[in-house]
């Protein structure tokens, strides 16, 4: 198999090589033999977070004190790359690691930290944020789950769905309406333990890809939890959501280009060795033409994506370039994937084929974080306002 490493760019120096190298061998180890088993069981096991955490591969953004590595983002990127390069989509890690623990390290107390942090860092305690609702996708706004003070409780009562780690979650961020009459205004964000009575999980929803990794409905029927359950200032959950969007969609962006450097390499290496007409696959004019392009848009996105990289360590990436970087690059994704399906013939359509499998999970990477659409307002925004 090529070698995927990127071969310039912010993800590369000795430390970087040396921490890839773990994390290719935890995926060869610990998540590559069992992956099929648990596409058919539809989740991943909660031992395989564990081991996770003890290997520090969790929450590696999160400082030490905390429990985590005190990395910077670039870490973090390393293995959402590995794990597509790997077609390894059961183990939404990064959703746990670098969309959950951020809320909590970015607007929590400081008791909030301490008590949740260094557990989601061992893997003890798996987190999931709860946005989607039946009648509000990419409106955040426009939730209904609503949360009252009551007895000095938060009196939660609505629902969630296409929830990621809902049926594993321990820790739901949950976004709720504290105010019905203010909008966005009146959003909130509440930190729910999965415990809680009133609390329960719908089915495990069947996806047309990313089989392994478990999505549901939640439900909330009079759920109570304590005042200081709170995350952030009442009524700005909408902003802080807003504010943590750009590295959710940069991460989307990440898996996407890793997912085409792997289908483009997969690809290459089935029509150097197929034949027909007695030929090589990759001898004939159309499939090398076609093949190239998939290529060149892939380097293209590469170097777009390096970009958006340093500008997110350096604390430059703003939502609208975060937003063109989601809907890009996982448009791209979708077209590069399908022409690598093409280029298998009737093997591309076959799961036991890794393109197989990668093109059915990346269709889902133009709708969640953002649908398309979405992204492209918000560019459009953003661009038609600049002078």
């Amino acid at each position: 198999m090529t070698d995927l490493t990127p071969a310039t760019g912010p993800l590369r120096s000795p430390e970087h090589d040396d921490f890839r190298v773990s994390v290719r061998r935890f995926i060869a180890e610990e998540i590559t033999p069992h992956h099929a088993a648990w596409e058919r069981a539809g989740q991943v096991p909660r031992a395989l977070w564990r081991r996770a955490g003890e290997l520090g591969l969790l929450c590696l953004t999160v400082p030490e004190q905390y429990g985590g590595a005190g990395a910077d983002f670039s870490f973090s990127a390393i293995v959402v790359e590995e794990m597509a390069f790997a077609g390894a989509t059961g183990p939404l890690f990064y959703l746990h690691s670098d969309i959950v623990a951020p809320y909590l390290l970015h607007h929590g107390t400081e008791e909030q930290r301490q008590h949740w942090l260094p557990r989601m860092a061992r893997g003890e305690v798996i987190g999931a944020i709860g946005m989607t609702e039946p009648g509000a996708g990419s409106d955040l706004a426009s939730i209904r789950t609503r949360a009252e003070r009551d007895a000095g409780e938060w009196r939660i009562n609505g629902q969630k769905i296409f929830i990621s780690n809902g049926q594993i979650a321990d820790l739901v961020i949950l976004a709720v309406k504290t105010n019905q009459a203010l909008g966005a205004h009146g959003v909130s964000l509440l930190l729910v333990e999965c415990d809680r009575p009133g609390f329960t999980r719908g089915h495990r929803l069947e996806k047309v890809g990313m089989h392994a990794q478990d999505t549901s409905e939640l439900f909330f029927t009079d759920v109570r939890v304590p005042l200081d359950c709170l995350l952030g200032e009442e009524g700005k959950g909408f902003r802080l959501m807003m504010n943590e969007l750009p590295q959710e969609r940069l991460l989307v962006a990440i898996t996407a280009v890793a997912a085409m450097e792997a289908a483009v390499a997969w690809t290459r290496e089935h029509v150097m060795q197929r034949q027909a007409f007695g030929k090589r696959l990759a001898d004939k004019q159309t499939i090398r033409h076609r093949l190239v392009e998939a290529h060149a848009n892939t380097v293209v996105a590469r170097s777009f994506l390096n970009d958006c990289l340093i500008r997110h360590l350096r604390g430059q990436l703003d939502a609208a370039s975060a937003s063109l970087a989601k809907f890009w690059t996982t448009e791209m994704q979708f077209s590069v994937l399908d022409n690598c399906v093409q280029m298998f013939g009737g093997y591309g359509y076959m799961r036991e084929y890794p393109i197989a499998r990668a093109w059915a999970d990346a269709r889902v990477q133009r709708i969640y974080g953002g649908t398309t659409e979405i992204m492209k307002e918000i560019v459009a925004r953003d661009f038609f306002q600049q002078s």
